[in-house]
C-alpha cells in the first residue's frame, strides 16, 4: 500500500477494466474480488478507507438473531455462511463469542430457546457452537454483574466478533496483493460519458491537488450512504435511493462486564435489541437505529441517543453505567436501501444489498451489512463484468486467505489484529519502539511507524481512529498521547512543525464528537 506508487499508476493513462468509488466494506470487497479474477482493477476513497460506516458498527459479525425474529430468513441463512467465511479466511480478525440472553419473562425462554436452536441449524457446518437453555444460577454465573431482581434464567449462543476497520485494512492489503490500485483521499468529482454511457470519471487527489482523467469499462459505486452522490453525478433526477439510518454506541472500561461473555438485551423500549461486548479490553454498548435526513461524514451521537442507551443498560447491569463513565461515544450511518413506507422505521428496513445498473452502466450497490461483505462484492463484480463485457471468471473468493492470516493468534494479544505482520513489526526499531505510549490502550511508535509505511496511513485520524482503535476506546486519552503521535508521524512523513500544528487542530476538532 504504497500512496506515491497509486499515484504514479494513475499518471499513465491506460484504461481500467474496474473502478470501483468508495472504500470501505462494500468497496474493498469488490476490489478484492476483482482483482483476484484478474481484471484491472482501481479503488479510490474520497477520505480514509472504513472512515465512515465501515469502522462504526458494533464489532459484530453475525447472522442477526433480531433478523430471524422479524422472519428475515434468507438474509440470516446468507449472513451465518459468510460468517463462517469470514472466519475460515481471516481468523486472526473473527474469533467466537458467546452471548448471554437473560430473560425476566417466563414467554421469553421458548422463543428464543427454540429461535436459536434454529439460528443454529442454519449455520450448518459453519456453526460456532450450540445455543443452551441456562437456569438463573447459571446465567448468573456467566454474567456477574447481571441484574438479578426478577430474573428467571437465560440461553447462551455463539456469533462472532471483529475489528471493522482493521478488517478494511485487511482487505485493503490483500487488495494490493492480488494487483489492485487502491488510492485514500482520492474523490471522484464527476462522471464521463461517451454515446451516454459510462467510459470514466474524473478524479481529484486532495493530498496534492492533482487532477485526472481516468478511463474505465464500468464504473462502481460502493460509497454506502453517500451513494445518491454518485448517482446523480449520473441522473442528476434520480430519486434517492439510501435511507441513512444511525447507530450509536457507547464505550466503557471492562468492569462493567464482569467476564467473557456478552449481553444481548431482548427487549428495549423502542423494540430493538441491545448488546453490551467485551472488546479490546473494553466494553461496546450499542445500538440504536435513528431516521435520518441527511448523510453526514462526522455523524454526532444525539442526546436522547446517549439517554436511551444508558437507560436500558442499567436495567440489565448491576454496575449501572453512567455518562461521566463513557470513555468513548460514536456514531456511524447505515446505508440502507431506500423503500415505501413509514421513514420513521428504519429498523424494520431490511438488511439485504441490492445491485442496481442504470441505463447508462453505473452500477451501485446498496443496503449491506459488514457480515456479507464479501457476496456484496461478488453480486457487484458479476454484474460488471457483464456490464462492462469482461472476460468471463468465476469468483473466487470464498477460499481466499486474507493478508496476514494466521490461524494460531492469540485474541488477548494486542497486535493479534496483525496475524502474521506482527513479528515484522515487533522487530523494527529498538525494542523500546514497542513499549506503549498509554497504560488505557496499546499503541507503540513501531505500530504508529507501521501504519505510515505500510498501510497508507497519512494523517493523525487514520492512525488513531481507523490502524489503531484508540479514539474508540478511550477519546480524552487519545487526545493526551496525539501530539507524540503526530511527531512520530511527522518524521517519517517528512513534515514540519506547521503540519504538526494543523493536524492536532483538525484531529481536536474530530475528537469532540466522541466526549460526552
Amino acid at each position: 500500500m504504497n500512496r506515491v506508487n497509486c499515484i504514479k499508476e494513475l499518471r499513465k493513462g491506460y484504461q481500467w477494466d474496474i473502478v470501483i468509488v468508495g472504500g470501505g466494506a462494500s468497496g474493498l470487497g469488490a476490489a478484492v474480488d476483482a482483482a483476484k479474477r484478474g481484471y484491472k482493477t482501481l479503488l479510490i476513497e474520497k477520505n480514509d478507507f472504513a472512515k465512515g460506516t465501515s469502522s462504526r458498527s458494533t464489532k459484530l459479525v453475525h447472522g442477526g438473531v433480531r433478523y430471524l425474529q422479524n422472519g428475515d430468513i434468507s438474509l440470516v441463512i446468507e449472513a451465518l455462511k459468510e460468517r463462517g467465511i469470514m472466519k475460515l479466511n481471516a481468523p486472526q480478525l473473527v474469533n467466537e463469542m458467546s452471548f448471554v440472553i437473560p430473560f425476566y419473562d417466563w414467554w421469553n425462554s421458548p422463543f428464543y430457546g427454540l429461535g436459536l436452536k434454529i439460528y443454529d441449524m442454519m449455520a450448518g457446518e459453519m456453526g460456532l457452537g450450540p445455543s443452551t437453555l441456562l437456569s438463573k444460577n447459571e446465567t448468573i454465573e456467566l454474567i456477574k454483574n447481571v441484574k438479578q431482581e426478577g430474573l428467571k434464567g437465560g440461553v447462551i449462543y455463539h456469533d462472532g466478533q471483529f475489528d471493522d476497520s482493521r478488517m478494511a485494512i485487511t482487505l485493503s492489503l490483500t487488495a494490493t496483493d492480488l494487483g489492485a490500485t487502491i488510492i485514500n483521499y482520492a474523490e471522484a468529482t464527476d462522471l464521463i460519458k461517451e454515446n451516454d454511457l459510462i467510459s470514466g470519471l474524473e478524479l481529484l487527489d486532495h493530498e496534492s491537488g492533482e487532477k485526472f482523467t481516468i478511463k474505465t469499462k464500468v464504473v462502481i459505486n460502493a460509497t454506502g450512504v453517500f451513494s445518491d452522490q454518485i448517482v446523480r453525478m449520473d441522473q442528476p433526477r434520480a430519486q434517492p435511493m439510501i435511507k441513512p439510518s444511525q447507530g450509536t454506541h457507547l464505550v466503557l472500561e471492562r468492569s462493567f462486564l464482569d467476564g467473557p461473555h456478552a449481553i444481548m438485551i431482548p427487549h428495549t423500549t423502542d423494540g430493538r435489541v441491545l448488546f453490551a461486548v467485551p472488546w479490546h479490553n473494553h466494553v461496546v454498548l450499542g445500538t440504536t437505529d435513528t431516521p435520518i435526513d441527511y448523510a453526514y461524514e462526522e455523524p454526532k451521537a444525539l442526546e436522547e441517543e446517549i439517554a436511551f442507551i444508558l437507560s436500558n443498560a442499567s436495567q440489565y447491569m448491576s454496575k449501572k453505567p453512567r455518562r461521566e463513565d463513557v470513555k468513548s461515544v460514536f456514531a456511524g450511518l447505515r446505508p440502507l436501501a431506500a423503500q415505501q413506507g413509514d421513514p420513521n422505521q428504519t429498523k424494520e428496513v431490511s438488511r439485504h444489498h441490492k445491485v442496481n445498473v442504470s441505463t447508462s452502466g453505473l452500477i451501485s450497490i446498496l443496503g449491506g451489512k459488514w457480515t456479507t461483505y464479501r457476496k456484496m462484492g461478488e453480486d457487484a463484480i458479476n454484474t460488471a463484468a457483464l456490464v462492462a463485457g469482461l472476460k468471463e471468471e468465476k469468483c473466487k473468493t470464498k477460499k481466499l486467505l486474507l493478508h496476514g492470516y494466521d490461524e494460531n493468534a492469540e485474541i488477548n494479544d494486542p497486535l493479534h489484529v496483525y496475524g502474521s505482520e506482527k513479528k515484522k513489526i515487533i522487530s523494527m526499531g529498538k525494542p523500546e519502539d514497542n513499549d506503549s505510549l498509554s497504560d488505557k490502550f496499546y499503541i507503540s511508535k513501531n505500530l504508529i511507524l507501521w501504519s505510515v509505511e505500510n498501510e497508507m496511513a497519512i494523517h493523525i485520524e487514520d492512525v488513531l481512529a481507523r490502524r489503531v482503535r484508540c479514539l474508540f476506546l478511550d477519546a480524552k486519552e487519545t487526545l493526551r498521547i496525539a501530539p507524540e503521535v503526530a511527531d512520530i508521524m511527522a518524521t517519517a512523513l517528512h513534515k514540519d512543525d506547521r503540519w504538526i500544528l494543523q493536524e492536532l487542530k483538525k484531529f481536536n476538532t474530530i475528537t469532540k464528537n466522541y466526549i460526552l
